[in-house]
C-alpha cells in the first residue's frame, strides 16, 4: 500500500515530520516498507528563463542561452531542439549531480564557448524517459524557486505492509483513521455531497447471482467530456506507481486507494441492451483492460450485458465496454462482491489487480452510497455531466455487529497495565460506538470498515442462533446427540472470547507494540530434560541388550488368526476384530511370541535354520485400557552361532534364561530379589520353563522351551526358546544418593559345598537359604555343579554351592571361618532337608 504525505494529510491534520509518522505507523503494526523522498535528488534544480537562444558560433546544432536563474545570468551551452528565446525550463547549476545519466556537472567549454550549467530534460531529472528536448514549463512559473516544490514532487513517498486481516488499511483514510487513534492528529471528516439525480439511469442493474455480490448500485452520467485528468491526480496517482490514462479511469483508482472502495466505470453506449447482469460465467472468453483474453467458468462472477461478458466482477473490467477519448456517456458500478468467491477466482485465473486485493480482504460494506455520491461528484468536477438516479440491486447485507472487553485481560492476556478509560477511548478514535460500560467490561458496537472484528454475517446481539463465521464453532458440526442448550451455550462463549480478543489486540496494538514490557523466555537449562517416558526409555534399554545379544527386532502385526493365537493364550470374544485387513488377522494377540513365532517359522522354510528374534509390542489380555501388557518377547531357534572358542551347540532354556536376567539387570532390578518357579504359561515346555517372580506375587517374566506340540504346529524345531517380559511390572529402581562404593580393604574367601538333597527341591531354594545364613559377611552364593547318578540313593541329586565370604571389620580366623561355614550347612538343611555330601 502506498501513498503521499500530501495525500494522507487530506485526512488526518497533523504537523508531525515524516520520521514520527513512520515510527508511530510501525509500533500500530502498520510496518513501513519503505519512504521514497523524489525532492532530495531533485533539491539542486531551479527554476529558470531562457533570455536569449543563438546559435553556436562553431557548431550547428548547438546553441548558446543566456539563462536567468533568479539569482543571476550565466551561460549556458545547450544541445536541445527545443531551446529558444523566452522559454521557462529546469536549471542546474555546477557541481550538481545528474541522476539520469550519474555525472556531476562542472564548468567547461564547448566548441569554445563558456558553459556553466545545464537545462534538463526529464530523463536527465530521473522523471521518465523523454529526452527528446529540456522541459518546458509554464510562462508563470516563479523563476528561482526550487523546481521540486513547485512541480509538488517534494511529497514523500510511504509504502506500508498490510496483513490479510486489515482491509480497511488498505484505504488511505484507513491508516489516517488508525494514525489519529495513536495520537498523531486528527482525522478529519469526510462525507460525501449528495447527489440527487436526474431521471432514470440509461443502464439498469439485474442481479442472478446475489451469493456472489448481495449489493450493487450503479448510475449513468450522461454528456461527459473524458480527456487527461488534472495535474494534482496525475501527480498522486504517478507518485503511487499507477499510470495515469484517462480522467474517468484516473477517478476510479483514486478512490480505489483513498477510502478503499473499487469502483469500474462503463462506457453506457457500448453496453447491449441498455441493463447490466451479475450471472455465473458460462465458459466465455472476453478480452480484459489488462490486455489479456480471460475464461470463466460456472464458480466465477461476471458482469454481462444482453451480447456477451463485460467484465470479471471485482477483479478486471472488459476491453470492449472500456471508456475512452470516445466515450460521452458512462455507468459507474459500485458493488459489494463476496471476497472468498474474488479471491477464488483470481488464483485461479492468476489476475492480480488493486481491486482484488482490497476485495478479497474485505471493503466497507456501508460504504457504497457514499463511495457512489463521491466518485459521481468528482467525474461532474472533472469531466461534466448530468448524473441520473441510482439503480440498485440487492440490499445493504446485516452487516452490525457488538463486541465486549474485560479490562483485566488487557494485562493477563496483553501483558499490558492499560487503564479502562484509556482503552475505551482508543476504541472510540478508532471508530468503535460504546453500547454498554459495566464496571470490569466495556460492549462495543464493531464500526462497518472494520470486518476483521467480531466476523459475523448477522447482528449476534439480536440473533445468537447465528454464530459467528470463522470461529470455531462456524467450522465445526456439534455431534447430533448433544443437548442443544449446551451446544448453544459452547457457541456463544467461543464467539465472545474470539470479539474479546480481536478488541485486545486493537488496544493493545494503538497504544503501541513497542509498549508491552518485554518478558525473557524461560533459561536453558545446561543438562537438557530427559526426551523419554519411563517407559520408552526402558524400550530403547531393552532393545539395544537384546540386539547386543545377537538377535534381530521384529514389528509385526498385533493381530493374527484365532487359532494361532489359542495356543499362547486365551482369545475371548471381545478381542476378536469386527473388520480385520485379512481372513486370517482377526485376533488381537495375547503375546508378541506369538507373532514372533510365526515369523520364525516362515524363516525356517526359507532356510534361515538359527533366527533370534525379539520384539517389543503389546500383548492383549481383554478390551480395556488395563488389559494391553507392554511385553518384550523373544525367541531364538535352532543352533548357537559357529566360533572357534566353543562348537555350535543347539539352543535351550539356559540361552532364554540367561536373556531375561539379563534385560532385568540391565532395568535395575535386584538379582538377590529374583526367584524361578515352575509354572510357565502352557505354550513352554512343562519341565524346561520357568517364571521369573519377584516376591511371591509380581510375575516379571517367563521363559523355557516352547512347548513340543507347538512347535510340531508351527514346523519350528523341537528345542526352540523364548521368553516373555513384563515391562510394565518392573518397578522403577529407587534413586539412592550416590556415595562412595565400599571397598573392604581384606580378601574375599569362597568355600565350596555339596549338598545331597530330593530330586524336586529348587537350586534356588538352597542358595537362597545359604546367603541368608549371614547376610553381613556373604557376599554371593552360587550353584556350579550338579550331580545325579547310581552313587547316589534313587530320587536324589548333588547341588555343588560356592560361597563367598567377604570379611569388612578384620580377617577372619579358622575357627571363624569354621562356624559360619557350620552356619551355612545348618541354614540350608532347615530350609531343605539336605545334607552335606560326605
Amino acid at each position: 500500500m502506498k501513498f503521499t504525505l500530501g495525500w494522507l494529510k487530506t485526512h488526518l491534520e497533523t504537523d508531525a515530520p515524516i520520521e514520527r509518522i513512520a515510527e508511530t505507523l510501525n509500533a500500530i503494526g502498520l510496518e513501513v516498507e519503505g519512504i521514497a523522498d523524489r525532492a532530495a535528488a531533485l533539491a539542486p534544480f531551479r527554476i529558470a528563463r531562457v533570455i536569449e537562444a543563438v546559435p553556436h558560433p562553431n557548431a550547428d546544432r548547438l546553441r548558446v542561452c543566456r539563462v536567468d536563474t533568479g539569482s543571476g545570468e550565466v551561460s549556458v551551452v545547450c544541445g536541445a531542439p527545443n531551446a529558444r528565446t523566452g522559454m521557462t525550463g529546469v536549471f542546474a547549476s555546477p557541481g550538481a549531480f545528474i541522476p539520469g545519466t550519474g555525472i556531476t556537472l562542472k564548468t567547461g567549454e564547448i566548441r569554445g564557448v563558456a558553459s556553466a550549467g545545464m537545462l534538463l530534460s526529464a530523463r536527465e531529472m530521473g522523471l521518465g524517459e523523454d529526452h527528446a528536448g529540456i522541459v518546458e514549463l509554464p510562462e508563470d512559473a516563479p523563476v528561482g524557486a526550487a523546481y521540486a516544490a513547485w512541480a509538488g514532487l517534494d511529497d514523500p513517498v510511504i509504502e506500508i505492509g498490510v496483513t490479510p486481516n486489515r482491509g480497511d488499511a488498505f484505504a488511505v483514510r484507513g491508516v489516517a483513521r488508525d494514525l489519529a487513534a495513536a495520537g498523531l492528529g486528527t482525522l478529519k471528516p469526510w462525507s460525501a455531497p449528495k447527489i440527487v439525480g436526474d431521471g432514470p439511469s440509461v443502464v439498469v442493474w439485474r442481479n442472478d447471482y446475489p451469493e456472489a455480490c448481495p449489493w450493487v448500485l450503479g448510475r449513468t452520467v450522461r454528456g461527459v467530456t473524458n480527456g487527461e485528468s488534472p495535474d494534482w491526480l496525475k501527480r498522486l496517482l504517478t507518485a503511487i506507481g499507477l499510470r495515469p490514462i484517462n480522467a474517468l479511469a484516473d477517478i476510479t483508482n483514486f478512490f480505489t486507494v483513498d477510502l478503499g472502495r473499487p469502483l469500474h466505470v462503463f462506457d453506457a453506449n457500448k453496453v447491449a441492451g441498455g441493463a447490466l447482469v451479475l450471472r455465473r460465467g458460462a465458459g466465455e472468453t472476453f478480452r480484459g483492460l489488462h490486455g489479456r483474453d480471460v475464461t470463466v467458468e460456472s464458480e466465477d462472477c461476471v458482469i454481462a450485458d444482453a451480447a456477451e461478458v463485460q467484465s470479471l466482477a471485482g477483479i478486471v473490467g472488459g476491453e470492449a465496454t472500456g471508456c475512452d477519448a470516445t466515450t460521452t456517456d458512462v455507468f459507474i458500478e459500485c458493488a459489494l462482491f463476496d471476497r472468498v468467491r474474488v479471491a477464488l477466482t483470481g488464483q485461479r485465473l492468476g489476475i492480480h489487480s488493486d481491486a482484488r486485493q482490497r476485495f478479497e480482504r474485505g471493503i466497507d460494506p456501508a460504504l457504497l452510497p457514499a463511495g457512489l455520491d463521491a466518485a459521481t461528484a468528482m467525474i461532474v468536477e472533472i469531466c461534466g455531466g448530468v448524473p441520473s438516479e441510482v439503480s440498485v440491486a440487492g440490499a445493504e447485507p446485516a452487516w452490525r455487529r457488538w463486541a465486549a472487553m474485560r479490562f483485566e485481560r488487557l494485562a493477563g492476556l496483553g501483558g499490558a497495565d492499560i487503564e479502562p478509560e484509556r482503552a475505551i477511548d482508543i476504541l472510540r478514535r478508532l471508530g468503535f460506538g460504546v453500547a454498554g460500560r459495566g464496571s470490569d467490561s466495556v460492549t462495543v458496537d464493531v464500526p462497518s470498515w472494520r470486518n476483521d472484528i467480531a466476523v459475523a454475517r448477522s447482528n449476534y446481539a439480536y440473533d445468537p442462533d447465528i454464530y459467528f463465521e470463522g470461529s470455531l464453532t462456524g467450522i465445526l458440526d456439534p455431534a447430533p446427540d448433544l443437548d442443544a442448550g449446551r451446544v448453544r451455550t459452547v457457541r456463544e462463549g467461543a464467539s465472545a472470547i474470539g470479539a474479546e480478543i480481536d478488541l485486545i489486540e486493537e488496544v493493545l496494538r494503538i497504544d503501541g507494540l513497542d509498549r508491552i514490557a518485554p518478558v525473557s523466555l524461560p533459561g536453558i537449562p545446561a543438562v537438557p530434560r530427559a526426551t523419554l517416558t519411563l517407559r520408552q526409555g526402558r524400550a530403547v534399554r531393552v532393545r539395544r541388550l537384546l540386539a547386543a545379544r545377537g538377535m534381530a527386532e521384529c514389528v509385526t502385526f498385533s493381530f493374527l488368526d484365532r487359532e494361532s493365537a489359542a495356543r499362547f493364550g486365551a482369545t475371548p470374544e471381545a478381542l476378536a476384530l469386527a473388520n480385520p485387513i485379512a481372513a486370517d488377522l482377526d485376533q488381537m494377540r495375547p503375546t508378541p511370541l506369538a507373532t514372533l513365532a510365526l515369523a520364525a517359522a516362515k524363516n525356517v522354510a526359507r532356510g534361515f535354520a538359527d533366527p533370534a528374534l525379539f520384539e517389543i509390542g503389546p500383548g492383549f489380555r481383554d478390551a480395556t485400557p488395563e488389559g494391553q501388557d507392554s511385553i518384550a518377547a523373544g525367541l531364538r531357534v535352532g543352533e548357537t552361532p559357529l566360533s572357534w572358542t566353543s562348537p555350535a551347540r543347539a539352543v535351550d532354556i539356559w540361552d532364554a534364561k540367561a536373556d531375561v536376567l539379563a534385560v532385568l539387570a540391565e532395568l535395575g532390578v535386584p538379582m538377590e530379589a529374583l526367584s524361578v518357579t515352575a509354572d510357565a504359561p502352557g505354550h513352554y515346555h512343562p519341565g524346561r520353563s520357568g517364571t521369573v517372580r519377584q516376591g511371591p506375587k509380581t510375575v516379571l517374566g517367563h521363559f523355557g522351551t516352547l512347548h513340543p506340540a507347538l512347535c510340531a504346529a508351527l514346523d519350528l524345531p523341537a528345542n526352540s526358546a523364548g521368553f516373555e517380559i513384563m515391562l510394565d511390572a518392573i518397578a522403577e529402581p529407587k534413586r539412592r544418593r550416590k556415595s562412595a562404593p565400599s571397598l573392604p580393604p581384606f580378601q574375599p574367601i569362597r568355600r565350596d559345598f555339596a549338598f545331597v538333597v530330593d530330586a524336586g527341591i529348587s537350586a534356588e531354594a538352597l542358595l537362597r537359604a545359604a546367603r541368608g545364613a549371614d547376610r553381613a559377611l556373604i557376599a554371593e552364593a552360587a550353584l556350579f555343579d550338579r550331580y545325579a547318578g547310581n552313587k547316589l540313593p534313587g530320587g536324589q541329586l548333588s547341588l555343588a554351592i560356592a560361597v563367598t565370604i567377604q570379611p569388612r571389620e578384620a580377617t577372619l580366623t579358622d575357627a571363624e571361618i569354621e562356624a559360619l561355614s557350620g552356619k551355612i550347612v545348618a541354614a540350608v538343611a532347615k530350609a531343605t532337608g539336605a545334607t552335606l555330601r560326605s
